[in-house]
């Protein structure tokens, strides 16, 4: 396995770019440790599987260097960089056996038959493919295509890193969790380095123990779920992750309180600390499971504009001048009339400036 670390990267497909809207990656540094999970998690055309072909050798980037354990490899071809790849798509030998697709990119580095007999059994056992690794692939499924696709991937124990581009996007929904899951114990037992390319938010938070948000050719947040959830430090990240996303309220500020249409929303000491500092336009932000509603006069004034029943718990749209504000109530929460107070916990209630965390 490898530590892959993108130094200064960028990449633009035209020439002479002058400007970051000309390219497809903006500059990034990043480090990502051996053996580590990661997801590249945005939006179509965001970046993320040009980033996944720059690792891989497919894609050579226009600046900076991406290092192996120490090893600059930009010139270096596929082949040299000892990686394994899985593609959206299932990419195997639909004559040849389970069995034999399997034991494939072993066979084309002279390792012994035992070994690839060992190797082959234990990756079919982990994904469910034991009792048909004598039939042809022809015969099977997409979705046991595509776990014959990913067990490529995985069967070669020498790799620098596997990586997926969006494997999971042929599986049939009741099937995805479980395959994530599988994916999941096979990185906790084999300790491999696996990098993770999706936009589904389910996948990347189930899969990953780091997040790699991209949004426009930019990584905004490397983090982990909990902090992506709790500490967006983009407010496109905010916005992409949950469900729905965070709440955010353009403010002014005014001594230790934020300032939104009219009302004083008070701030934590941290925030109102990092604040001295802020510039350009201003907005707070707060996730629907912190929003609060409240029975006291100090609250924020709103309207009720329509509660909607999600089995585990309500979610209450509401108004705030020009502002939606959307809050998440337990079942056994009392629902409001039309009018309701909101009371946003400090804590919870972060700044942001120029769409960036007031850190």
């Amino acid at each position: 396995m490898a530590k892959i670390e993108l130094r200064n990267l960028a990449h633009s497909y035209g020439g002479n770019p002058s400007g970051p809207q000309d390219y497809a990656l903006r500059r990034m540094d990043h480090v990502w440790e051996d053996g580590g999970a990661y997801a590249l998690l945005g939006p179509s055309g965001c970046g993320k599987t040009t980033l996944l072909n720059i690792i891989s050798g497919l894609v050579q980037p226009s600046e900076g260097e991406v290092v192996f354990d120490g090893q600059q490899v930009n010139t270096l071809p596929t082949e040299r960089r000892n990686v394994a790849q899985v593609f959206q798509f299932p990419v195997l030998y639909d004559t040849m056996s389970v069995y034999d697709n399997l034991a494939f990119p072993l066979r084309n580095r002279g390792v012994s038959e035992d070994r690839i007999r060992e190797r082959v059994e234990e990756i079919a056992a982990m994904l469910d493919l034991g009792d048909v690794l004598k039939r042809r692939a022809v015969n099977l499924g997409a979705d046991a295509k595509q776990k014959i696709s990913v067990g490529r991937g995985l069967v070669r124990s020498d790799v620098a890193a596997v990586l997926f581009d969006e494997p999971l996007t042929v599986i049939d929904p009741h099937l995805k969790w479980r395959l994530r899951r599988k994916l999941k114990e096979i990185h906790e037992r084999l300790q491999l380095t696996l990098v993770y390319v999706t936009h589904d938010q389910t996948e990347a938070l189930t899969f990953a123990d780091r997040i790699v948000v991209m949004s426009e050719g930019e990584v905004v947040q490397l983090g982990t779920p909990q902090e992506l959830f709790e500490r967006p430090a983009h407010t496109f990240v905010g916005y992409f992750i949950g469900s729905p996303g965070m709440n955010f309220l353009d403010c002014g500020l005014d001594g230790d309180a934020a300032v939104v249409d009219g009302h004083r929303i008070p701030l934590s000491e941290e925030v109102l600390e990092a604040a001295r500092q802020a510039e350009g336009r201003l907005e707070i932000g707060i996730r629907p499971e912190f929003l609060e509603l409240t029975e006291d006069s100090g609250g924020v004034p709103a309207e009720v504009e329509f509660v909607e029943d999600r089995g585990t718990h309500r979610l209450i749209k509401t108004r705030v001048g020009d502002n939606e504000l959307f809050v998440k109530l337990r079942d056994d929460q009392p629902l409001p009339a039309e009018r309701a107070r909101l009371r946003f916990p400090p804590e919870w209630t972060l700044l942001y400036a120029n769409s960036r965390l007031v850190r």
